[in-house]
């Protein structure tokens, strides 16, 4: 008959075997896993917001004309520069002349009538004064005297208008500048009813020009006025320029439900290199981060095998320090205040720096990273900084050249799936290959 005491002495010296051997063969793997490591670096944390926006003068005018007719010279073309009141082309004046022409006629018929009503309401204010006319005899005389000053007055109106539009016949520039656009030709007619037609654009002046960037909403928050600006354009593509934003406009643009605001960005054009209407890849640095340790995006989210992701209970992996487990929350405050740490805004107005990370003490703003020592993992507890995606600010007991581990070989990576699958893990945690950015 089975006994369950002999069942027991039968089954304990298993079991412990089992044990033995299962944690042997965990240690040899755990001995023999290699990482991927990258040595910890001083340097600057850049949070920088891109866009792409068009590069123009900072005034473009089209100029037209107020009047119709044939266009009978062109004095200027492309690229030419202009001053200001410069005389750029001439409208046919054929028809003007004949309008200042029959102006003046009717202007100089209006005052012979005049003339003639003034005479009349003279003679018969006399006959009224002796007696010999009637009182609507003079009210209609002095009536159609005021009524020839009128007519007098408006043909003087009419001739005005007439010499004001054969001046309009003379297209002179508005500013001085370069002309980027001629839209005529010489005998090409113009007509200039409800919409005056465009003849040529000038630019005021392309040694100063003007980036008209498109910020995404989720962006424009970072954005102010005054911050550098750096953009490249295809035609230099190894140049970069620099520039400063210099307007935020409140309207925004809706293009297939993505909301965008479009940020000016002066900038300086001595060499006359930017063209109108080239296409800028622009980087606005709105937050920087001077002199810290960077750790890659990478080495905060790996965990390496034997230890537990963040949140849970921590097994006892290598090199799980002694201290960290004493210490409830498994650091060391930093001796300077990293929250208190200062970033510039790029900026040239003197603006208050802003906090690198504003958030005090709060549990939030500490993470870890593991570094190799003498082949083993080491948990290193560190207060997180400024991060831009890529790198983020760190502060600990850390020091530069130290082998922060980013992931495990591609070759282990594998193994260690393998080995903790029997066991019911999908997998060590942290165990896949951080990827930099």
């Amino acid at each position: 008959m089975f006994s369950l005491g002999k069942f027991i002495r039968f089954s304990a010296p298993i079991a412990s075997l089992a044990s033995i051997v299962l944690c042997f063969s965990l240690c040899n793997k755990q001995s023999n896993v290699q990482f991927r490591t990258i040595p910890l670096e001083k340097g600057d944390v850049n949070v920088e917001v891109t866009a792409s926006g068009t590069i123009n003068p900072h005034y473009l005018i089209q100029v037209g004309t107020q009047v119709s007719g044939t266009i009978s010279q062109i004095l200027v073309d492309f690229n030419s520069h202009v001053k200001k009141g410069q005389l750029i082309a001439l409208i046919d004046t054929t028809f003007l002349y004949a309008a200042v022409e029959d102006a003046a006629a009717a202007k100089n018929k209006a005052l012979s009538q005049q003339v003639l009503t003034q005479n009349a309401a003279k003679r018969t204010k006399d006959l009224f004064d002796k007696g010999l006319a009637a009182q609507a005899d003079l009210d209609q005389a002095t009536a159609d005297f005021e009524s020839a000053k009128a007519n007098l007055i408006s043909a003087q109106a009419e001739l005005d208008r007439a010499k004001i539009n054969l001046a309009y016949a003379r297209i002179v520039s508005p500013i001085t500048g370069v002309v980027v656009n001629r839209n005529v030709d010489v005998g090409q007619t113009v007509a200039a009813s409800f919409n005056t037609p465009t003849l040529f654009t000038i630019a005021d002046d392309l040694s100063k020009m003007q980036v008209q960037a498109s910020i995404d909403e989720a962006d424009i928050g970072q954005i102010q006025k005054n911050q550098q600006a750096k953009f490249t354009v295809d035609a230099y593509p190894n140049r970069q320029y620099l520039g400063a934003v210099s307007q935020i406009r409140l309207q925004p643009t809706t293009v297939q439900n993505v909301v965008t605001y479009t940020v000016m960005i002066d900038l300086d054009n001595p060499d006359l290199s930017l063209l109108p209407g080239m296409t800028a890849n622009i980087t606005v640095a709105v937050q920087q981060a001077h002199e810290v340790f960077k750790a890659p995006a990478a080495a905060l989210k790996f965990v390496p095998p034997g230890f537990q992701s963040a949140g849970g209970k921590r097994g006892s992996g290598p090199g799980d320090s002694t201290a960290a487990r004493k210490d409830g929350q498994g650091w060391k405050k930093p001796d300077s205040a990293f929250g208190q740490k200062r970033h510039n805004r790029a900026d040239s107005t003197g603006q208050k720096n802003a906090l690198v990370n504003p958030g005090g003490d709060d549990r939030k703003n500490w993470g870890k990273i593991f570094i190799l020592d003498n082949g083993k993992p080491v948990r290193i507890p560190v207060r997180i900084g400024l991060s831009n995606g890529g790198f983020t600010a760190i502060e600990g007991n850390v020091q530069e050249g130290q082998a922060v581990i980013i992931g495990l070989s591609s070759s282990n990576a594998k193994q260690a799936a393998q080995s903790a699958a029997p066991f019911g893990m999908q997998g060590p945690p942290g165990g896949g290959m951080g990827r930099m950015r």
